[in-house]
């Protein structure tokens, strides 16, 4: 559909997504300077009432839970043309489903997200509401006064608790939704969501959601304490009587596993023919040395395998996940390949880091998707050749956070996906990462 300019009193920017049933479009609020989400029910739904009812029942239920922990809507209105609209928030981090796009996330992130969720959710049964359709996409993240925050959108489906016993109609996200949405007259109540915010836990724990037959996650991904596979699977239980009661109860489960979990350590190379000399925690000490001809104050990373390495300004080198990537994150086929990613705070969409991946799906034509950035502004793509692999570079701008997304193939060898990210007024390292790349044990 064409962009339109402007919606109300609020000037159009660009499309930020679409789904089924409405389109989001970011827009600038002139007046009060400032940025909203816009989302517009789709022209071909707008004349269903039925349809139309549930988009603005949606409206009205952010607006009576009217909490920090949900997307707020702040207005509400009809286009020329009839179709409705409401203004809400703009949470400028994306959504856990472009985060899980990349694979696992670490264990503790994991946890305290899943608990945010489990917050947020709360809030809603508190208002006397189901969700029903908790997932990925519905899962967003902005920063407030410096700290990230979870918001939880997308109440299209939700329904009131009180009438909970009266669903006729099966509604949900298969992957997530639990055993008794499946079924009419399912007589849903809380236990519902929190089946599908355990779903998301595993999912964030293991990069997949959870199979017919629910193995533990600590059978996926090695590590994962026995505490958390408890906390996890008690969530997505079959039978509902066995789950969590409440959010809540579940937030303070996950919290408990955080607090109990070990953070990962982030291990530094120094000077010694790519020997691991030494492990340090999540604060890098300064001073550090590097090898091959890396600038001064910069660090050198590895993967658990000893795959790939990259070096990173030092202060970027605080916190490293070294468990690997779905290359699924690309539109290519799905599996677990070496990868890491390591950033100054991985908790948060702000920071700078820098993620790559290895792959032998990622070969020359192959048809790798690179992530868009809704909001920023595409630049040229340029030519590189590092590592003995040639590729592009695409380059993000014009946004509080820039991105180069880089692409490197050779042929009969596996290709490289790289990331980078960067505060938007900070200077772009794009190149002097991609000259450190390092493959093997070289």
């Amino acid at each position: 559909m064409q962009a339109p300019t402007r919606i109300g009193r609020y000037r159009v920017i660009g499309r930020l997504g679409s789904g089924a049933f409405a389109t989001v479009w970011l827009a600038s609020d002139d007046v009060l300077e400032s940025q909203v989400a816009i989302k517009v029910l789709a022209e071909n739904w707008s004349h269903h009432p039925d349809v139309r009812a549930r988009f603005e029942q949606e409206a009205q239920v952010l607006r009576r839970a009217d909490s920090e922990r949900l997307v707020r809507v702040h207005d509400f209105g009809e286009l020329p043309d009839g179709r409705p609209y409401q203004v809400m928030t703009y949470a400028s981090g994306g959504t856990l489903a472009e985060r899980l796009a990349r694979g696992p996330m670490p264990v503790r992130t994991a946890l305290r997200t899943a608990g945010d969720i489990a917050q947020s959710v709360g809030v809603l049964h508190d208002s006397g509401i189901l969700h029903r359709d908790l997932k990925p996409s519905n899962v967003l993240f902005d920063t407030v006064r410096g700290a990230e925050r979870v918001l939880v959108a997308d109440l299209g489906l939700a329904k009131e608790i009180a009438h909970a016993s009266g669903f006729t109609v099966a509604a949900g996200t298969p992957g997530y939704m639990a055993p008794e949405q499946q079924l009419p007259g399912g007589d849903l109540d809380v236990r519902a969501d929190v089946h599908a915010i355990g779903a998301m836990t595993y999912q964030m724990l293991t990069g997949r959601p959870p199979q017919p037959g629910r193995a533990a996650p600590s059978r996926l991904r090695p590590g994962i304490p026995r505490q958390v596979d408890r906390v996890v699977l008690r969530a997505i239980d079959a039978d509902r009587n066995k789950r969590w009661p409440t959010a809540e109860a579940f937030a303070r489960a996950l919290d408990a596993s955080a607090t109990a979990t070990p953070s990962r350590t982030l291990r530094v190379l120094r000077r010694g023919a790519g020997t691991l000399l030494a492990t340090a925690t999540l604060a890098l000490t300064a001073g550090a040395t590097v090898p091959d001809g890396v600038p001064a104050g910069w660090v050198r990373v590895t993967d658990d395998g000893g795959t790939v390495s990259v070096a990173v300004p030092g202060s970027w080198a605080r916190q490293l996940r070294d468990t690997g990537w779905d290359p699924a994150a690309l539109r290519l086929p799905a599996g677990r390949e070496p990868g890491l990613q390591v950033g100054a705070d991985l908790t948060s969409t702000d920071a700078p880091g820098v993620f790559v991946g290895v792959s032998r799906r990622l070969v020359p034509g192959s048809p790798a998707v690179l992530p868009a950035h809704p909001g920023c502004t595409r630049g040229r793509d340029r030519p590189v050749a590092v590592a003995g692999l040639s590729g592009l570079v695409q380059p993000w701008t014009g946004c509080p956070v820039a991105y180069s997304e880089v692409l490197l193939t050779r042929p009969g060898a596996p290709g490289v996906y790289l990331q980078i990210s960067r505060p938007g007024h900070a200077p772009d390292h794009t190149d002097d990462v991609l000259r450190t790349l390092r493959l093997g044990h070289s």
